[in-house]
């Protein structure tokens, strides 16, 4: 297999180990059956965290490409004749692809906090702590808040005690936070205002979830989403009405 040695800052490791591992897959490394390397493995030869490494293979498991055997590992199935996948078709260095899934984030995610907030583990207030930490430090020295802002829904979603919460925040994650055009001048930038915001928003939402106010988190993640869709809607009246401003 081909080692991923170096990672762009701003990219998501998970999507670019799954990358690997898919590649490895179709061509033959791994054939239906096969054994794949331990999650131990995958972490030293990727030199990355086993975190990363468990997402990485809750991709391709998404997709169908290999399935877990309790105590025995991961293994490769086989392939199917690919058909179009649900979100693949996201175009998400443009507005009005972000604005669609902002809508849907808002139905969804505010649920997501809710439950969060009813259902949610000590371990998991950790998490989601950690996770929002991690978004004020890349905000604090400049640095892109794609993957830590990701990781910190991922850990409210996974809170809710629901796995399809989070395998559905896997299956759009490519959409959840914009690239190209609508970033500034450093990738994983957002709308010039967006980050004046951002943490005092999650903020908000993180402390109804460890307060257990599931009301209040539901409110406090809509308020957040619809912030966003929001500023999105502005920049997109802001733009020239050109089939590739939009």
């Amino acid at each position: 297999m081909e080692a991923v040695n170096t990672m762009e800052r701003g990219t998501s490791l998970a999507a670019k180990i799954s990358t690997a591992l898919r590649r490895d897959l179709a061509e033959g490394v791994f054939r239906p059956g096969d054994r794949l390397p331990s999650e131990s493995a995958l972490t030293r030869e990727y030199s990355v965290s086993r975190t990363v490494v468990r997402e990485a293979i809750a991709i391709l498991r998404a997709d169908g490409l290999v399935e877990a055997r309790k105590g025995a590992g991961i293994f490769a199935l086989e392939t199917k004749p690919e058909k179009e996948q649900p979100f693949k078709d996201l175009k998400t260095e443009r507005i009005s692809s972000v604005i669609e899934l902002l809508e849907l984030r808002t139905v969804f995610e505010v649920e997501s906090a809710g439950l969060a907030a009813a259902r949610r583990s000590p371990a998991q207030i950790e998490t989601i702590l950690e996770a929002h930490h991690r978004v004020g430090e890349c905000l604090a020295t400049g640095n892109p808040t794609r993957d830590a802002d990701f990781e910190l829904h991922l850990a409210i979603a996974e809170a809710t005690q629901n796995r399809r919460f989070p395998e559905f925040l896997q299956l759009i994650r490519t959409g959840i936070i914009p690239r190209g055009e609508l970033q500034g001048s450093a990738p994983g930038s957002r709308p010039k205002d967006y980050n004046l915001h951002l943490q005092e928003e999650h903020g908000q939402i993180v402390e109804a979830i460890i307060e257990g106010n599931a009301e209040a988190a539901r409110e406090r993640m809509r308020a957040h989403l619809r912030g966003s869709l929001d500023r999105y809607n502005a920049l997109l009246r802001s733009r020239t009405m050109s089939p590739d401003a939009i």
